[in-house]
């Protein structure tokens, strides 16, 4: 008989249970993997003032950076010893393909934690500006500060990647921070707290809280004492964190939902361009809120492209997503799988034709697991429900338009702003159109191409502020000016506009 792991609770240093536990079962197989200490309000109250002792203490905060930077060195070669078995738990818990996993989910974790530890050396935490010459002779000095208590609220996705993406710069500025995972995906960071425990990372400065997101995650965004909340997920969630956070003027950052307009133009290279558009929109079965969903396709092109794709598309394989050979594995759960076809047979009702959709696997053992195959919808309007709302599935909606003019009219016609693409033989070409794309990234005969160095985030209802890049330090980070007097002369001073000077 095969035993189930428990896991426990990480709060201010020690692991913590709970008296009730949350189950942890496979997409592809429905089968329970783990239980899960759920925490509760107390418990998010603990973990918070356990970050609020640990910040006030100073420990964390008044090392130098090169000396966080080497600590969070240490937590990433600590994990990056246990990749595969990192691998493994991660498409276990939300059944991701076992090569996208490694390459994608753990290793590029890995890589941008490292990122964080070497920023924390090169950042300018203390830099001078301009002279100042009016009305007296002053110096100025920036010094950026840590806010104190960080909260960060992980999703299902990409959970041990998104969670670096706020502890990486939220460590690296001197803060403190307390995660919550999704209830179904906390098994990699938890294992990420393991690996900061063994290296010796303060009490209080890593807390990582489990349990309901209308109960944790709530208590998270209205908590008095927690200075900044960045949280990864929908939109309309991220509406309820913002409004929970406002009570107490907290910092913010949100990354929410995409609807991402994929530009094919009538100059781009077919090929190229049909296997990243698969790409786009099959990374993560769908479940990706950067993926490019919308596929918009010049007219002179189109009926090539689409067969081009479908073509394409046959090849692709799905199944159990530990075998190395499976390209696409399954949804997240019952509930996201019921919500994709309820989406499928929406973009028929409107119109939409079915130019393909994949067979499920034949495999007995995967028979109750959360299986959607990949299906392209043509023939779609941007009008339409299915090429407007967030799908969150193997889903791709094609759109024919006539000039580059059309193509980002229609584009931009969205609430959301996360991502965008443009293939084009001619660079020129494509970056003018990029250009005037809403969207927080747009990538050219590519997708998905996420770069530690750069910024991240979006514009509209697809978040605010960035994570990654330089940027993500200032997020962080609360910028103090410091005013230094030069003149050290006090008849030079400007008092005399309120306060008379005295006379000889």
């Amino acid at each position: 008989m095969t035993t189930i792991p428990h896991y426990q609770m990480y709060v201010n240093g020690r692991w913590r249970d709970a008296a009730t536990s949350l189950e942890v079962r496979s997409p592809a197989t429905d089968e329970l993997i783990a239980t899960v200490a759920q925490g509760d309000l107390s418990t998010v109250d603990d973990a918070v003032e356990a970050a609020r002792s640990a910040h006030a203490a100073g420990t964390w905060r008044s090392m130098t950076p090169g000396e966080r930077a080497d600590i969070l060195d240490a937590i990433a070669d600590r994990l990056a010893t246990r990749t595969d078995e990192l691998t493994a738990l991660q498409v276990n818990e939300n059944g991701a393909t076992v090569r996208a996993a490694g390459a994608f989910l753990i290793g590029y974790a890995i890589a941008h934690l490292k990122y964080f530890a070497s920023l924390a050396r090169s950042y300018g935490f203390e830099t001078t500006g301009p002279l100042i010459e009016a009305p007296t002779l002053a110096a100025g000095l920036l010094v950026r500060e840590p806010i104190g208590v960080c909260a960060g609220i992980v999703p299902w996705n990409f959970p041990l990647l998104l969670a670096v993406w706020k502890l990486g710069p939220a460590l690296a500025a001197g803060n403190t921070i307390v995660l919550k995972p999704d209830d179904q995906t906390p098994l990699t960071l938890l294992e990420l707290a393991r690996a900061a425990d063994e290296v010796g990372l303060p009490p209080g400065v890593l807390n990582v809280v489990t349990g309901p997101g209308p109960v944790v995650g709530a208590r998270l965004a209205e908590h008095p004492d927690v200075r900044k909340i960045a949280f990864t997920g929908s939109t309309e969630v991220g509406k309820t964190v913002l409004r929970a956070a406002a009570d107490n003027v907290k910092k913010v950052t949100l990354e929410l939902g995409g609807k991402g307009a994929n530009i094919v133009l009538d100059d781009a290279d077919l090929e190229l361009a049909v296997d990243g558009t698969l790409f786009g929109f099959l990374l993560m079965s769908g479940q990706a809120c950067e993926s490019g969903t919308r596929l918009l396709v010049h007219e002179s092109v189109h009926d090539r492209f689409v067969e081009l794709l479908v073509s394409r598309a046959r090849t692709v394989v799905m199944g159990d997503p530990m075998n190395p050979a499976t390209d696409l594995g399954p949804l997240i759960s019952a509930k996201q799988k019921a919500r994709v076809e309820k989406y499928v047979a929406l973009g028929q009702e409107e119109g939409c034709r079915l130019a393909y959709q994949g067979e499920l696997p034949a495999d007995p053992a995967l028979a109750q697991g959360h299986w959607v195959a990949p299906t392209i919808l043509t023939g779609a309007t941007n009008d339409m429900r299915i090429a407007r709302e967030e799908i969150f599935g193997p889903v791709l909606v094609v759109i024919s338009y006539a000039d580059d003019a059309e193509a980002v009219a229609i584009a931009n016609d969205s609430e959301y702003g996360l991502s965008a693409g443009v293939w084009s033989r001619d660079n020129r070409r494509a970056l003018a159109i990029a250009r005037q794309l809403e969207s927080g990234t747009v990538w050219i005969n590519d997708w998905h191409m996420i770069s530690a160095m750069y910024p991240f985030g979006g514009v509209k209802q697809s978040g605010l502020g960035r994570e990654l890049g330089p940027d993500a330090l200032d997020e962080y980070t609360e910028p103090k000016f410091v005013h230094v007097d030069m003149t050290n002369d006090r008849s030079q001073r400007a008092y005399a506009v309120v306060v008379s000077a005295p006379t000889a």
